[in-house]
């Protein structure tokens, strides 16, 4: 089937001309348009159409292409509708190739193998797949090359030319060629077109599909002159939004005649005689062995990985090149340390002797990570990113933050080291966090509100993204939880570990002991991961992460990631997700903005799969009761995140003995969230039996 698209590409050579590659979004704006407006392309003149596969969170798109997959999936669109448009496209003589274009985690959720037999089925050609590498896709090419579908790879303008080779030795009918960084929509061509086209020329004789930034017909014939394809997306959404119902189909048709500068009768021509659609499979030689191998193992168990759009490849390989270096050397970690004192290092243990008694069981003790410079553990790591950051040569620092805590962190880190500073937050913990917000603004960054989505961290680190696949030139991301792709969860989790290896020699210096039980909060999973790490291989210690179960895990409105959530891909990484059945990502609820996401880090998911941690969930309710229980017994106020792992830590205190210990990471304090409390207090409070109105006095 793959033998269609290479005899689009060997027409259109022999007619001298580019072909016409138009993508359009399944179901946007009318399901029951998708097919008039498919076959409208083929009749302006499309040489093969992208059919693109609805996704919640289509980090490297625009604003266009979001909104017409938010659109589409409030129309119910999935897979299965996606499959049924072709193969009624087919059924009513549409004859030229399509391609299913999105993103993963929708394809894993539907099956690898179930999607490729139906794809034959129905009459696909290929997939491009935005979050899938060929490092990540062995499984999925093969599936393909077997049924005889194409793998299209993408070649971005930060591909190096080793790079190049290898996505060439995977592709097998052309490649994909992103003319400018950044996202899609974009209404301006990449005056560097011709540099980019010639240096991919240079690693292959594939035919070169072009595409963001082409609208007009001057666009096309610029592009047309160095490629052999031009690919049109985000115009064509455009023009779909604007045009009436009932007209979308004309108005597509009408356009690609225009812009690829083609007559109704040469179409029509072109398709006289040609067979039906061809079923049968074609044979290539591909490399199925090909692979780029990262200098640190980028996987925890079957979690982790790299699933990232192409134009990202290059940059977090030469960061992983620089932890590297950096990891072993004593004189690195000698600059590190050099911070502490900037930093509040080391963190004190303190016995909370007073929640212990009113416990009445094992004693409970705090890693006060409240104390650190910034209020939380998140200066750890933003230090240490930022010592990478400037070894490799990066002065812009980007970041995303829920509560607020890592946001300071880095805009913290950022003043002291003279670096520009941009955070993104959505705008509902912007609403709740404002005190965070103006401690950003008042340490020089720029504090960008994310409208978008469920406008929490989920949003903030899409946002995030596509900040940084436009600027990664010179734009360092500073992730601020042990997520997203490799090697952030390694790195996150190095410079976090601090936490632990602190711990364990005070816990042995204060108790003589080390704790029966370590207790973390989990989102993400920063504080957690860098508690736990030292001791997972201590098998006396109970490794206990506390996620947020929000008004219950028996409802939707929770983030019980571990406890309650699927393997999938997201934001870069193989990790346990909040998803449903079609690999959308759902929305989340917790009375903590830090813990308010879908997803957590994957040595968590493999921690958990191994049986090594054991994960659980408080409720918003149970929460605030351990915000109360330590304000009011050791004179401590905790962040909402830091309260969850209290209360737990309550209930497993009262069924332990008294001569064992549990140690929690107090991970941030609370001033943060004494807006939080007061909103919460009218809901809660009464459950509780805690009022903090002010009495009036006459």
């Amino acid at each position: 089937m793959s033998v269609e698209l290479n005899q689009v590409f060997q027409r259109c050579h022999e007619q001298k001309r580019p072909a016409f590659v138009a993508f359009v979004t399944a179901g946007y704006p009318d399901p029951e348009e998708t097919v008039d407006i498919l076959l409208g392309l083929e009749a302006g003149g499309a040489d093969i159409i992208e059919l693109g596969i609805p996704f919640t969170d289509p980090m490297v798109d625009g604003k266009t292409i979001q909104e017409a997959n938010n659109v589409a999936l409030e129309n119910k669109v999935d897979i299965t509708k996606c499959l049924s448009y072709v193969s009624e496209s087919r059924a009513k003589g549409l004859k030229i190739p399509i391609v299913f274009m999105g993103y993963y985690n929708p394809i894993l959720a539907y099956g690898e193998e179930k999607i490729v037999d139906e794809c034959k089925r129905v009459g696909i050609n290929g997939n491009i797949v935005v979050d899938l590498p060929p490092e990540e896709c062995e499984k999925f090419r093969t599936l393909c090359k077997g049924k005889g579908l194409s793998y299209i790879p993408l070649v971005a303008p930060s591909t190096t030319d080793a790079r190049i080779r290898h996505l060439a030795s995977v592709a097998d009918t052309f490649i994909y060629v992103v003319s400018r960084m950044g996202v899609t929509g974009s209404e301006i061509l990449n005056k560097e077109l011709p540099k980019i086209v010639a240096k991919v020329r240079k690693c292959t004789k594939l035919p070169l599909a072009v595409g963001f930034g082409v609208t007009t017909r001057e666009d096309f014939k610029m592009v047309g002159l160095h490629a052999d394809g031009v690919v049109i997306g985000s115009k064509i959404i455009n023009i779909l939004k604007s045009a009436p119902k009932g007209k979308r189909a004309e108005a597509v048709k009408s356009y690609a005649l225009e812009v690829s500068g083609r007559r109704v009768e040469e179409v029509k021509e072109a398709y006289v005689g040609k067979t039906e659609f061809n079923n049968t499979q074609s044979i290539q030689n591909v490399d199925d062995n090909a692979t780029s191998l990262h200098a640190l193992d980028a996987r925890f168990g079957n979690f982790g990985g790299q699933y990232v759009p192409e134009a990202l490849i290059e940059c977090l390989s030469e960061l992983e090149k620089v932890f590297v270096q950096v990891k072993d050397d004593p004189e690195f970690w000698k600059e590190f340390r050099s911070y502490y004192d900037y930093m509040g290092r080391e963190s004190q243990l303190q016995f909370a002797d007073r929640l212990t008694a009113d416990v009445g069981g094992a004693k409970i003790w705090l890693k006060r990570e409240d104390l650190n410079h910034t209020g939380s553990h998140k200066i750890n790591n933003a230090v240490g990113q930022v010592l990478l950051a400037k070894r490799i040569g990066k002065k812009r620092i980007i970041a995303e933050t829920g509560a607020g805590q890592h946001g300071v962190a880095t805009a913290t880190v950022c003043a002291k080291f003279g670096l520009e500073c941009v955070v993104y937050m959505g705008a509902e913990d912007v609403r709740r966090q404002a005190l965070n917000v103006f401690r950003m603004r008042l340490l020089g960054a720029k504090v960008v509100s994310v409208e978008s989505g469920s406008k929490t961290l989920k949003d903030a680190i899409n946002e995030a993204t596509r900040d940084w696949v436009s600027t990664v030139e010179y734009t360092h991301y500073l992730i601020g939880s042990a997520i997203g792709p490799h090697p952030f969860p390694t790195i996150v989790r190095e410079f976090q570990s601090v936490i632990g290896k602190e711990s364990k020699a005070q816990m042995l210096e204060k108790a003589g002991k080390l704790p029966d039980a370590v207790v973390a909060c989990v989102g993400g999973g920063s504080n957690a991961i860098g508690m736990f790490h030292p001791f997972v291989n201590d098998k006396s210690v109970k490794i206990i992460g506390v996620e947020a179960g929000g008004d219950g895990t028996d409802t939707e409105l929770h983030s019980a990631t571990l406890s309650m959530g699927t393997p999938g891909v997201l934001h870069g990484t193989r990790t346990y997700l909040l998803q449903d059945n079609k690999g959308q990502i759902k929305s989340t609820h917790s009375i903590s903005a830090g813990l308010d996401y879908p997803g957590v880090g994957p040595e968590h998911s493999w921690l958990k799969d191994i049986g090594r941690a054991n994960y659980v969930a408080v409720s918003d309710k149970e929460a605030l009761i351990g915000f109360r229980k330590l304000s009011e017994l050791e004179g401590i106020i905790p962040a909402l995140e830091s309260s969850h792992a209290i209360y737990y830590a309550l209930q497993l205190a009262s069924s332990m003995n008294k001569d064992q210990d549990i140690l929690v990471c107090l991970s941030g304090r609370g001033d943060k969230d004494v807006v939080s409390v007061a909103e919460a207090l009218p809901k809660y409070g009464p459950q509780i039996d805690w009022d903090l109105r002010f009495e009036s006095y006459n």
